[in-house]
Order: structure tokens, then C-alpha cells, then sequence
């Protein structure tokens, strides 16, 4: 069975670099450009649930630890 995993965003420490959305190997995270936070930055949000793996790539890249992984338990 595949490792389950869950991406939590804030999306207040988000500054839409877009890293996360380049490294992730199952194309999970997109940028949310029909919205910004309070800095006026687009953020980056979790688009395709059943995908993520919990490999932790997008928070390894993100430079201001605004991604927290979450993995199920085998």
C-alpha cells in the first residue's frame, strides 16, 4: 500500500516562490493566483490530496518553513 501524506500550507509565510510546486514529484501543490494573503503574495495550496506520498520535498525547499508534512503511519 502507498504511504499516505498531508501538506499543511501557511499561507501567511508563504511568498509564492514556487519551489515546493517545482519539487514535488507528484504534482500535489499549485500557486493560488486568484488569491493573495495579506502581504499581497500569491501562496501556494494544496491541489491534488490523493497524490501526495508525504516525501517532504516542498518543505525541505521551502525557504521560510511555511510547510508542514504529515504521513500516515504504516
Amino acid at each position: 500500500m502507498a504511504r499516505k501524506g498531508y501538506v499543511e500550507i501557511d499561507t501567511e509565510g508563504c511568498k509564492g516562490c514556487n519551489l515546493c510546486v517545482l519539487h514535488c514529484p507528484t504534482d500535489v501543490l499549485e500557486l493560488k493566483t486568484s488569491d493573495t494573503n495579506s502581504y499581497g503574495l500569491h501562496y501556494a495550496v494544496m491541489v491534488n490530496e490523493e497524490a501526495c506520498n508525504g516525501c517532504m520535498n516542498c518543505s525541505l525547499v521551502c525557504p521560510d518553513a511555511a510547510i508542514t508534512v504529515y504521513r500516515q503511519a504504516s
